[in-house]
Formats: structure tokens, sequence, C-alpha cells
């Protein structure tokens, strides 16, 4: 029998850029700062799966910071903000649990307008 030679390079190259890029997808979920740690080390080393989720991070902050602006407005601003802070923490679980995954998924609600609102980023 003889086995196929596998090029353990390659192999390596992949898990670690895996790795990279799951690492700054993680980031990318932990507070503003580090969203911003998270582009910043992506902008070093380019990994799209780091990409994805930092497009889905920098929608759920758009999206946070629209709800504190709506909170401003009294009674019904209040209610909507409520309301919406608890969405917001759904979706920012659900996405660090996609980025711990190793998954590509949208957040639920609004993560395809994130995909096309922030593309070129």
């Amino acid at each position: 029998m003889e086995s196929t030679p596998t090029n353990t390079a390659t192999n390596t190259e992949e898990t670690v850029n895996t790795n990279e890029g799951k690492t700054i997808a993680v980031i990318s979920y932990l507070t503003i700062i580090g969203l911003i740690i998270a582009y910043v080390m992506n902008n070093d080393k380019k990994s799209e799966f780091g990409a994805y989720h930092i497009r889905q991070s920098i929608g759920l902050a758009a999206a946070g910071l629209a709800l504190g602006v709506i909170g401003l407005i009294p009674i019904l601003g209040w209610i909507v903000s409520v309301l919406g802070t608890l969405l917001l923490i759904y979706m920012w679980v659900m996405g660090l649990i996609n980025a711990m995954n190793e998954k590509r998924k949208p957040l639920p609600f609004l993560g395809k307008k994130f995909e096309e609102w922030f593309k070129s980023i």
C-alpha cells in the first residue's frame, strides 16, 4: 500500500490561519476596544473569517449606538431601548457562539443587513 504524501507545511499554515481568524473573530465581540483590536489584527494578517465577524460586530455596535439615541426619547424610547438592548444581548451571544464554533452564520434579525452595509470592511 502506498500512501500519498501530504504537504504538512500547507496544513500547518491553514491551521494557523484558522486559529488566527477564530481569535480575531472572538475578540471582535469583546467590547468596542476588542473590536478595534480585532480590526487592527485583521489588517496585519488578513482573515476572511475574522473580517466576517468584525463586520457583524460593527453592526452590533452601530445598532447599540442607535438604541442609545432612541433611548433619549421619553417613555416610548425607553421601552424600545430596553427591548432593543435585550435583543442586542441575544444577538451578541449568538455571534460569540458562532465565532467560537468557527461558523460564518449571520446574526439573527439584522445579520444579513450587516453583511450588506459593511461589505467594504
